[in-house]
């Protein structure tokens, strides 16, 4: 597993169990949903200050790894 995916958390108690980005607020879903509105991972990143360029890279090697 590589490094990048420790960035995504589990928390039964936070976001209804939905993965998020450490420990964040932020759901991965939401996430995908953009890069899938077609927003770049720039506009991401200033749609969300909170997210790092190694958040969204975690978020699609995790992303292309689920079957």
């Amino acid at each position: 597993m590589s490094n990048l995916l420790q960035r995504i958390t589990v928390n039964p108690k936070q976001c209804g169990g939905r993965p998020c980005i450490r420990s964040m607020i932020i759901r991965i879903s939401d996430v995908l949903d953009l890069f899938a509105a077609g927003l770049s991972s720039e506009q991401i990143l200033e749609e969300m200050p909170d997210l790092e360029i190694d958040d969204l890279k975690a978020i699609l090697d995790g992303s292309s790894t689920q079957t």
